[in-house]
Protein backbone atom coordinates (compact mmCIF):
# COMPACT_ATOMS: atom_id res chain seq x y z
CA UNK A 1 0.00 0.00 0.00
CA UNK A 2 1.46 3.54 -1.05
CA UNK A 3 0.66 6.49 1.14
CA UNK A 4 1.68 9.55 -0.24
CA UNK A 5 3.23 9.34 -3.21
CA UNK A 6 6.53 10.81 -3.01
CA UNK A 7 6.90 7.90 -0.56
CA UNK A 8 9.95 5.51 -1.14
CA UNK A 9 8.22 2.70 0.80
CA UNK A 10 4.76 0.75 0.81
CA UNK A 11 2.93 -0.64 3.75
CA UNK A 12 2.43 -4.42 3.69
CA UNK A 13 -1.28 -4.28 4.38
CA UNK A 14 -1.41 -7.66 6.42
CA UNK A 15 1.47 -6.67 9.04
CA UNK A 16 2.11 -3.04 8.83
CA UNK A 17 5.59 -3.36 8.17
CA UNK A 18 7.24 -1.14 5.51
CA UNK A 19 9.14 -2.64 1.92
CA UNK A 20 11.43 -0.88 -0.52
CA UNK A 21 9.52 0.82 -3.58
CA UNK A 22 12.90 1.02 -5.18
CA UNK A 23 16.70 0.90 -4.45
CA UNK A 24 17.49 3.24 -1.53
CA UNK A 25 21.68 3.68 -0.92
CA UNK A 26 22.74 3.88 2.34
CA UNK A 27 22.72 7.67 3.80
CA UNK A 28 19.27 7.85 1.74
CA UNK A 29 16.25 9.58 3.64
CA UNK A 30 13.46 7.06 4.22
CA UNK A 31 10.16 8.33 3.01
CA UNK A 32 7.09 7.60 4.45
CA UNK A 33 3.70 9.50 4.65
CA UNK A 34 5.76 12.24 1.69
CA UNK A 35 8.25 13.22 5.23
CA UNK A 36 11.62 11.31 6.03
CA UNK A 37 11.06 9.06 8.70
CA UNK A 38 15.08 8.37 9.26
CA UNK A 39 17.61 7.43 6.89
CA UNK A 40 19.44 4.24 5.58
CA UNK A 41 21.94 2.81 7.55
CA UNK A 42 23.53 0.50 4.01
CA UNK A 43 21.92 -0.34 1.05
CA UNK A 44 18.40 -1.53 0.54
CA UNK A 45 16.85 -3.15 -2.46
CA UNK A 46 13.77 -2.89 -3.89
CA UNK A 47 11.17 -5.59 -1.95
CA UNK A 48 13.63 -5.60 1.21
CA UNK A 49 12.11 -5.42 4.63
CA UNK A 50 12.86 -1.33 6.11
CA UNK A 51 12.88 -1.37 9.72
CA UNK A 52 15.62 -1.57 12.57
CA UNK A 53 18.24 -3.06 10.96
CA UNK A 54 18.94 -0.63 8.23
CA UNK A 55 17.24 2.29 9.61
CA UNK A 56 18.33 5.39 12.01
CA UNK A 57 16.57 8.20 13.18
CA UNK A 58 17.27 11.95 11.71
CA UNK A 59 16.58 13.16 15.05
CA UNK A 60 18.90 14.53 17.55
CA UNK A 61 19.00 17.87 19.51
CA UNK A 62 16.67 21.07 19.36
CA UNK A 63 15.95 23.05 16.44
CA UNK A 64 15.43 26.56 15.23
CA UNK A 65 12.05 27.00 14.07
CA UNK A 66 10.53 29.11 11.99
CA UNK A 67 6.69 30.45 11.59
CA UNK A 68 5.70 29.56 7.79
CA UNK A 69 1.61 29.60 8.10
CA UNK A 70 0.36 27.62 5.44
CA UNK A 71 -3.75 28.50 4.44
CA UNK A 72 -6.27 25.98 6.04
CA UNK A 73 -9.71 25.59 4.89
CA UNK A 74 -10.90 25.46 8.12
CA UNK A 75 -14.90 27.03 6.96
CA UNK A 76 -17.31 26.61 10.12
CA UNK A 77 -20.54 24.22 9.71
CA UNK A 78 -23.83 25.53 10.45
CA UNK A 79 -25.37 22.79 12.68
CA UNK A 80 -28.17 22.18 14.97
CA UNK A 81 -26.76 18.37 16.16
CA UNK A 82 -27.04 18.20 19.99
CA UNK A 83 -26.21 15.62 22.52
CA UNK A 84 -27.92 14.68 25.86
CA UNK A 85 -25.88 16.86 28.51
CA UNK A 86 -25.95 17.79 32.14
CA UNK A 87 -26.12 20.76 32.36
CA UNK A 88 -24.62 22.69 35.83
CA UNK A 89 -25.34 25.87 37.29
CA UNK A 90 -22.26 27.71 36.29
CA UNK A 91 -22.96 26.70 32.47
CA UNK A 92 -20.33 24.13 32.52
CA UNK A 93 -22.21 20.60 30.66
CA UNK A 94 -21.15 17.05 31.61
CA UNK A 95 -21.77 14.13 30.14
CA UNK A 96 -22.10 11.76 33.21
CA UNK A 97 -23.61 12.93 36.78
CA UNK A 98 -20.73 10.19 38.30
CA UNK A 99 -20.24 11.01 42.35
CA UNK A 100 -16.13 11.45 42.55
CA UNK A 101 -13.98 10.78 45.28
CA UNK A 102 -10.79 12.52 45.16
CA UNK A 103 -7.49 12.44 47.23
CA UNK A 104 -5.14 14.88 48.30
CA UNK A 105 -2.54 12.46 49.16
CA UNK A 106 -2.61 8.77 48.69
CA UNK A 107 -2.24 7.67 52.19
CA UNK A 108 -5.95 7.54 51.78
CA UNK A 109 -6.31 5.54 48.65
CA UNK A 110 -7.86 2.49 50.85
CA UNK A 111 -9.99 5.00 53.07
CA UNK A 112 -11.68 5.89 49.45
CA UNK A 113 -11.64 2.39 48.28
CA UNK A 114 -13.54 1.33 51.24
CA UNK A 115 -16.04 4.07 50.15
CA UNK A 116 -16.59 3.51 47.08
CA UNK A 117 -16.89 -0.36 47.76
CA UNK A 118 -19.95 0.58 50.31
CA UNK A 119 -21.26 3.92 48.32
CA UNK A 120 -20.86 3.75 44.73
CA UNK A 121 -19.16 6.31 44.32
CA UNK A 122 -15.62 6.42 41.87
CA UNK A 123 -12.46 6.81 43.27
CA UNK A 124 -9.17 6.87 41.58
CA UNK A 125 -5.80 5.90 44.01
CA UNK A 126 -2.46 7.97 43.03
CA UNK A 127 0.61 7.64 45.53
CA UNK A 128 1.02 11.79 45.65
CA UNK A 129 0.38 14.54 47.36
CA UNK A 130 2.75 14.53 50.39
CA UNK A 131 6.62 14.77 49.99
CA UNK A 132 6.49 16.75 47.16
CA UNK A 133 8.31 20.20 46.44
CA UNK A 134 7.48 22.91 43.99
CA UNK A 135 6.50 22.99 40.71
CA UNK A 136 5.81 18.83 41.52
CA UNK A 137 3.65 19.27 44.02
CA UNK A 138 2.05 22.35 41.75
CA UNK A 139 1.31 19.82 39.31
CA UNK A 140 -0.56 17.38 41.41
CA UNK A 141 -2.60 19.96 43.19
CA UNK A 142 -3.84 21.25 38.97
CA UNK A 143 -4.48 17.89 38.18
CA UNK A 144 -6.57 17.07 41.18
CA UNK A 145 -8.23 20.46 40.84
CA UNK A 146 -9.11 19.59 37.07
CA UNK A 147 -10.95 16.43 38.79
CA UNK A 148 -12.83 18.13 41.32
CA UNK A 149 -14.10 20.88 38.68
CA UNK A 150 -14.35 18.16 36.22
CA UNK A 151 -18.24 18.66 35.13
CA UNK A 152 -18.61 14.83 34.46
CA UNK A 153 -19.14 14.53 38.70
CA UNK A 154 -22.13 15.49 39.89
CA UNK A 155 -20.66 15.92 43.69
CA UNK A 156 -16.93 15.12 44.75
CA UNK A 157 -15.43 14.19 48.10
CA UNK A 158 -12.24 15.47 48.73
CA UNK A 159 -10.48 13.06 50.60
CA UNK A 160 -7.57 14.60 52.72
CA UNK A 161 -5.16 12.84 55.78
CA UNK A 162 -4.58 16.40 57.49
CA UNK A 163 -0.92 16.27 57.87
CA UNK A 164 0.07 16.32 54.23
CA UNK A 165 1.82 18.74 52.17
CA UNK A 166 -0.91 18.86 50.01
CA UNK A 167 -3.71 18.96 53.22
CA UNK A 168 -7.12 20.37 52.12
CA UNK A 169 -6.24 24.22 53.63
CA UNK A 170 -3.75 24.36 50.92
CA UNK A 171 -5.20 22.59 48.62
CA UNK A 172 -8.52 25.16 48.63
CA UNK A 173 -5.69 27.65 48.05
CA UNK A 174 -5.64 26.08 44.27
CA UNK A 175 -8.67 25.49 43.72
CA UNK A 176 -10.09 28.88 44.39
CA UNK A 177 -13.88 28.86 44.32
CA UNK A 178 -16.43 25.48 44.69
CA UNK A 179 -20.28 25.04 44.99
CA UNK A 180 -21.03 23.87 48.16
CA UNK A 181 -23.51 21.60 47.23
CA UNK A 182 -21.39 19.57 44.90
CA UNK A 183 -17.62 19.46 46.63
CA UNK A 184 -17.22 18.32 49.89
CA UNK A 185 -14.61 18.21 52.43
CA UNK A 186 -13.64 15.17 54.71
CA UNK A 187 -9.96 15.37 56.70
CA UNK A 188 -9.99 11.72 58.56
CA UNK A 189 -7.84 12.75 60.93
CA UNK A 190 -10.46 15.13 61.92
CA UNK A 191 -13.27 12.62 62.69
CA UNK A 192 -13.42 9.28 64.92
CA UNK A 193 -14.90 7.05 62.12
CA UNK A 194 -13.72 8.42 58.58
CA UNK A 195 -15.77 5.84 56.82
CA UNK A 196 -19.24 6.47 58.59
CA UNK A 197 -18.79 10.22 57.98
CA UNK A 198 -18.06 9.58 54.28
CA UNK A 199 -21.08 7.39 53.71
CA UNK A 200 -23.08 10.31 54.87
CA UNK A 201 -21.42 12.62 52.64
CA UNK A 202 -21.80 11.06 50.19
CA UNK A 203 -25.11 10.48 49.99
CA UNK A 204 -25.79 14.14 50.66
CA UNK A 205 -23.99 14.59 47.38
CA UNK A 206 -25.87 11.47 45.87
CA UNK A 207 -29.42 13.60 46.73
CA UNK A 208 -27.81 16.44 44.81
CA UNK A 209 -26.30 14.70 42.12
CA UNK A 210 -29.75 13.47 42.01
CA UNK A 211 -31.10 17.20 40.82
CA UNK A 212 -29.63 16.95 37.59
CA UNK A 213 -31.31 15.78 34.60
CA UNK A 214 -30.19 15.28 30.95
CA UNK A 215 -31.52 18.48 28.40
CA UNK A 216 -30.50 19.09 24.61
CA UNK A 217 -27.14 21.19 24.32
CA UNK A 218 -25.96 21.96 21.23
CA UNK A 219 -22.13 20.05 20.20
CA UNK A 220 -20.44 23.26 20.33
CA UNK A 221 -20.06 22.30 24.40
CA UNK A 222 -18.51 19.26 23.18
CA UNK A 223 -14.77 18.59 24.57
CA UNK A 224 -12.84 15.87 23.11
CA UNK A 225 -9.08 14.48 23.99
CA UNK A 226 -7.15 12.63 21.30
CA UNK A 227 -4.74 10.15 22.43
CA UNK A 228 -2.86 6.83 20.54
CA UNK A 229 -1.26 4.23 22.52
CA UNK A 230 -0.10 0.47 21.60
CA UNK A 231 0.22 1.88 17.54
CA UNK A 232 0.89 -0.09 14.81
CA UNK A 233 1.85 0.50 11.10
CA UNK A 234 -1.63 0.80 10.95
CA UNK A 235 -2.08 3.48 13.16
CA UNK A 236 -1.46 5.96 10.41
CA UNK A 237 -3.17 4.91 8.03
CA UNK A 238 -6.60 4.02 9.40
CA UNK A 239 -7.76 4.84 13.09
CA UNK A 240 -5.42 8.64 13.22
CA UNK A 241 -6.60 9.84 10.08
CA UNK A 242 -10.41 9.31 11.32
CA UNK A 243 -9.67 10.37 14.18
CA UNK A 244 -8.53 13.59 12.34
CA UNK A 245 -11.13 13.98 10.61
CA UNK A 246 -13.44 13.63 13.08
CA UNK A 247 -11.71 16.27 15.06
CA UNK A 248 -11.57 18.71 12.01
CA UNK A 249 -15.26 17.89 11.72
CA UNK A 250 -15.91 18.61 15.25
CA UNK A 251 -13.50 22.10 15.32
CA UNK A 252 -15.75 23.20 12.25
CA UNK A 253 -18.67 22.68 14.04
CA UNK A 254 -17.12 25.03 16.91
CA UNK A 255 -16.52 22.07 19.22
CA UNK A 256 -13.20 21.53 21.03
CA UNK A 257 -10.52 18.63 20.96
CA UNK A 258 -7.00 18.29 22.71
CA UNK A 259 -3.97 16.81 21.81
CA UNK A 260 -1.22 15.63 23.67
CA UNK A 261 2.02 13.35 23.64
CA UNK A 262 4.49 15.82 23.29
CA UNK A 263 7.11 13.53 22.32
CA UNK A 264 4.86 11.83 19.58
CA UNK A 265 5.39 15.00 18.13
CA UNK A 266 8.39 15.32 17.26
CA UNK A 267 9.84 14.93 14.04
CA UNK A 268 6.56 16.09 12.93
CA UNK A 269 5.80 19.25 15.02
CA UNK A 270 6.62 21.30 11.81
CA UNK A 271 3.38 20.26 10.65
CA UNK A 272 1.37 21.60 13.42
CA UNK A 273 3.49 24.86 13.71
CA UNK A 274 2.41 26.06 10.45
CA UNK A 275 -1.55 25.63 11.33
CA UNK A 276 -1.10 27.84 14.39
CA UNK A 277 -3.49 30.31 13.94
CA UNK A 278 -0.97 33.35 15.30
CA UNK A 279 2.61 33.86 15.86
CA UNK A 280 1.82 33.76 19.46
CA UNK A 281 0.27 30.18 19.42
CA UNK A 282 3.59 29.43 16.92
CA UNK A 283 6.00 30.38 19.75
CA UNK A 284 4.13 28.37 22.47
CA UNK A 285 4.47 25.35 20.69
CA UNK A 286 7.98 25.53 20.08
CA UNK A 287 8.03 26.25 23.66
CA UNK A 288 6.19 23.12 24.10
CA UNK A 289 8.83 20.99 22.09
CA UNK A 290 11.69 22.64 23.16
CA UNK A 291 11.14 22.51 26.77
CA UNK A 292 10.42 18.62 26.90
CA UNK A 293 13.61 17.73 24.92
CA UNK A 294 15.21 20.31 27.80
CA UNK A 295 13.28 17.55 30.27
CA UNK A 296 14.98 14.39 28.15
CA UNK A 297 18.02 16.15 28.13
CA UNK A 298 18.41 16.62 32.24
CA UNK A 299 17.62 13.44 32.79
CA UNK A 300 20.53 12.64 30.24
CA UNK A 301 18.33 10.76 28.02
CA UNK A 302 18.25 10.59 23.83
CA UNK A 303 15.29 12.24 22.25
CA UNK A 304 14.33 9.63 20.04
CA UNK A 305 14.28 6.31 22.40
CA UNK A 306 10.53 6.34 22.11
CA UNK A 307 9.15 3.87 19.52
CA UNK A 308 7.59 0.72 22.38
CA UNK A 309 8.75 -3.10 21.75
CA UNK A 310 5.07 -3.19 20.91
CA UNK A 311 5.29 -0.37 18.48
CA UNK A 312 8.17 -1.91 16.27
CA UNK A 313 6.53 -5.60 16.52
CA UNK A 314 3.61 -3.43 14.84
CA UNK A 315 5.78 -2.00 12.09
CA UNK A 316 6.96 1.05 13.21
CA UNK A 317 10.67 1.80 13.17
CA UNK A 318 11.30 5.30 14.29
CA UNK A 319 9.94 8.34 16.54
CA UNK A 320 9.32 10.38 13.39
CA UNK A 321 7.61 7.74 12.04
CA UNK A 322 5.42 7.83 15.10
CA UNK A 323 5.23 11.18 15.37
CA UNK A 324 4.38 11.42 11.95
CA UNK A 325 1.32 8.89 12.20
CA UNK A 326 0.35 10.07 15.78
CA UNK A 327 -0.32 14.00 14.89
CA UNK A 328 -2.93 13.00 12.27
CA UNK A 329 -5.63 12.57 15.06
CA UNK A 330 -5.63 15.93 15.19
CA UNK A 331 -6.38 16.18 11.13
CA UNK A 332 -5.59 19.70 9.15
CA UNK A 333 -7.28 21.82 12.19
CA UNK A 334 -5.69 25.51 12.85
CA UNK A 335 -4.40 24.82 16.41
CA UNK A 336 -5.64 27.70 18.36
CA UNK A 337 -4.12 27.02 22.24
CA UNK A 338 -1.19 25.45 24.09
CA UNK A 339 -2.18 24.41 27.01
CA UNK A 340 -0.01 23.21 30.25
CA UNK A 341 -0.21 20.66 32.99
CA UNK A 342 -3.68 21.15 34.62
CA UNK A 343 -5.21 23.99 32.78
CA UNK A 344 -8.11 23.85 31.66
CA UNK A 345 -9.09 24.40 27.69
CA UNK A 346 -10.94 27.89 27.22
CA UNK A 347 -11.02 27.98 23.05
CA UNK A 348 -12.77 26.21 20.73
CA UNK A 349 -10.49 24.00 17.96
CA UNK A 350 -7.57 22.49 18.03
CA UNK A 351 -5.38 22.70 21.25
CA UNK A 352 -2.29 21.50 22.27
CA UNK A 353 -1.59 20.13 25.74
CA UNK A 354 1.61 19.46 27.92
CA UNK A 355 2.72 16.04 28.73
CA UNK A 356 4.75 12.92 27.95
CA UNK A 357 3.71 9.69 25.74
CA UNK A 358 2.55 7.91 28.32
CA UNK A 359 -0.98 6.87 28.18
CA UNK A 360 -2.14 6.41 31.71
CA UNK A 361 -0.30 9.82 32.57
CA UNK A 362 -1.68 11.25 29.02
CA UNK A 363 -5.25 10.64 29.60
CA UNK A 364 -4.99 11.75 33.42
CA UNK A 365 -3.72 15.00 31.63
CA UNK A 366 -6.55 15.24 29.19
CA UNK A 367 -9.33 14.70 31.61
CA UNK A 368 -7.76 17.29 34.13
CA UNK A 369 -7.90 19.67 30.85
CA UNK A 370 -12.22 19.37 30.79
CA UNK A 371 -12.38 16.61 28.24
CA UNK A 372 -15.65 14.89 28.05
CA UNK A 373 -14.27 11.93 26.72
CA UNK A 374 -11.28 10.84 25.09
CA UNK A 375 -10.83 9.39 21.33
CA UNK A 376 -8.07 6.06 21.91
CA UNK A 377 -6.50 4.69 19.09
CA UNK A 378 -4.46 1.67 19.24
CA UNK A 379 -2.87 -1.48 17.32
CA UNK A 380 -1.89 -3.64 19.42
CA UNK A 381 -4.28 -3.69 22.18
CA UNK A 382 -4.92 -2.15 25.75
CA UNK A 383 -7.38 -1.91 28.60
CA UNK A 384 -6.85 1.27 30.21
CA UNK A 385 -9.31 3.93 30.56
CA UNK A 386 -9.40 7.04 31.78
CA UNK A 387 -12.15 8.83 34.90
CA UNK A 388 -13.78 9.84 31.07
CA UNK A 389 -15.33 7.60 28.69
CA UNK A 390 -12.46 6.12 26.76
CA UNK A 391 -13.53 5.16 23.43
CA UNK A 392 -10.71 2.73 22.15
CA UNK A 393 -10.47 2.27 18.37
CA UNK A 394 -8.79 -0.22 16.82
CA UNK A 395 -6.42 0.51 13.79
CA UNK A 396 -6.84 -3.03 12.54
CA UNK A 397 -9.15 -5.98 12.04
CA UNK A 398 -7.50 -8.86 14.06
CA UNK A 399 -7.61 -6.65 17.27
CA UNK A 400 -11.04 -5.74 16.89
CA UNK A 401 -12.24 -9.05 16.85
CA UNK A 402 -10.13 -10.74 18.96
CA UNK A 403 -10.54 -7.91 21.77
CA UNK A 404 -14.08 -7.63 21.86
CA UNK A 405 -14.35 -6.59 25.60
CA UNK A 406 -11.61 -3.66 24.97
CA UNK A 407 -12.49 -2.08 21.33
CA UNK A 408 -15.29 0.29 21.19
CA UNK A 409 -15.16 1.27 17.50
CA UNK A 410 -13.37 -0.65 14.56
CA UNK A 411 -11.44 1.81 12.00
CA UNK A 412 -10.09 -1.13 9.71
CA UNK A 413 -12.64 -0.70 6.98
CA UNK A 414 -10.52 2.65 6.65
CA UNK A 415 -8.07 0.72 4.34
CA UNK A 416 -10.78 -0.25 1.53
CA UNK A 417 -11.51 3.53 1.50
CA UNK A 418 -14.29 3.87 3.16
CA UNK A 419 -15.00 7.04 5.21
CA UNK A 420 -16.08 6.38 8.99
CA UNK A 421 -16.18 10.00 10.25
CA UNK A 422 -19.84 10.05 9.89
CA UNK A 423 -20.16 6.59 12.05
CA UNK A 424 -17.41 7.90 14.56
CA UNK A 425 -19.25 11.09 15.26
CA UNK A 426 -22.26 9.62 15.83
CA UNK A 427 -20.85 6.66 18.12
CA UNK A 428 -19.24 9.68 19.81
CA UNK A 429 -22.52 11.16 20.31
CA UNK A 430 -24.71 8.23 21.74
CA UNK A 431 -21.36 8.09 24.37
CA UNK A 432 -21.95 11.78 25.13
CA UNK A 433 -25.66 10.82 25.84
CA UNK A 434 -24.81 8.08 27.68
CA UNK A 435 -23.46 4.41 26.15
CA UNK A 436 -20.98 3.16 28.45
CA UNK A 437 -17.81 2.45 26.89
CA UNK A 438 -16.59 -0.57 26.88
CA UNK A 439 -13.18 0.93 29.84
CA UNK A 440 -16.46 2.03 32.02
CA UNK A 441 -18.18 -1.65 32.04
CA UNK A 442 -15.31 -2.97 32.74
CA UNK A 443 -14.60 -0.86 35.58
CA UNK A 444 -11.43 0.04 33.83
CA UNK A 445 -11.02 3.92 35.38
CA UNK A 446 -7.59 5.35 36.47
CA UNK A 447 -5.79 8.38 37.03
CA UNK A 448 -1.68 8.72 37.15
CA UNK A 449 0.18 11.96 37.38
CA UNK A 450 2.74 13.43 35.96
CA UNK A 451 6.04 13.65 38.58
CA UNK A 452 9.41 15.35 37.56
CA UNK A 453 10.58 16.74 41.06
CA UNK A 454 12.11 15.63 44.14
CA UNK A 455 10.19 13.04 47.01
CA UNK A 456 11.23 14.16 50.67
Amino acid sequence: MLINKLDNVEVNIEDGHKYALRDIAEGENIIKYGQPIGHATCEIKKGEHVHTHNIKTNLSGKLEYTYEPVELDNEKIDTDLTFMGYVRPDGEVGIRNDIWIVNTVGCVNKVAQRLSELTGAKYFPHPFGCSQLGDDQLVTQKVLCGMVNHPNAGGVLVLGLGCENNNIDEFKKILGTWDDNRVKFLNTQDVEDEIDEGVKIINELKAYADTFRRTPVPVSKLRVGLKCGGSDGFSGITANPLVGRFCDRLAAMSGSCIMTEVPEMFGAEHLLMNRCESREVFEKTVALINNFKDYYTRHNQVIYENPSPGNKNGGITTLEEKSLGCVQKGGLSTVVDVLDYGDTVIKTGLSLLNGPGNDIVAVTNLMASGVHLILFTTGRGTPLGSSVPTVKISTNKDLAEKKKNWIDFDASPSLNNIDLTDDLLKFVIDVANGTKTKNEINGYEEISIFKDGVTL
